[in-house]
């Protein structure tokens, strides 16, 4: 029963640990069938908090989804990408209260309390701004946030599903309707 248990939560985490949460923000005033290019805003990627390999591995994952959304990367662009990060570290209490055992008594055997399961998880945010390069006004701004890995091929994937499922939502007038 306790490993029937323990594998039920092992899968209910490791769920839970995959999934990406994402949310976006616009001006709604702005026409984003205009932008056509894009670069990347440097100042505002130097200022992220993360690893120099993190970032390139990011904006990797960037350029990716913006050529294959039909940009054109430019040193005369249209919007100016720019990243930034957080992290947090959540604390999971699993109490299985529920157990069994031989004892004293009227009855020789009793019902008691189980075991509790202590776990972490650090959760990685990412937010993808796209600035206006005439205007330099942020147009755009998606966030992904999900569990981050430490194993490098891990890491590449996570930081790919991240960067894609935020830019799936861009841009939001040519959102599919349902």
């Amino acid at each position: 029963m306790k490993k029937l248990l323990f594998a039920c939560l092992a899968v209910i985490t490791l769920a839970s640990c995959s999934s990406v949460r994402v949310a976006t923000d616009y001006d709604p005033q702005v026409n984003f069938a205009s932008y056509k290019s894009f670069a990347f805003y440097k100042p505002g990627i130097d200022k992220a908090d993360i690893s120099d390999l993190d970032k390139k591995r990011i904006l990797r994952a960037i350029e990716q989804e913006m050529l294959k959304k039909g940009f054109v990367k430019s040193n005369n662009p249209d919007v100016l990408i720019s990243i930034f990060t957080k992290t947090s570290k959540n604390i999971n209490i699993y109490q299985n209260n529920w157990g069994y055992g031989y004892g004293w008594g009227w009855s020789p055997y009793y019902w008691g309390t189980g075991y509790n399961t202590v776990s972490s998880t650090t959760e990685g945010t990412l937010y993808i701004d796209l600035i206006d390069k005439n205007t330099m006004e942020l147009v755009w701004q998606g966030m992904g946030t999900g569990a981050l890995a430490q194993d490098m091929k891990r890491k590449t994937e996570h930081i790919n599903t991240i960067v894609v499922k935020i830019l799936e939502k861009y841009p939001p007038e040519l959102k599919k309707k349902k």
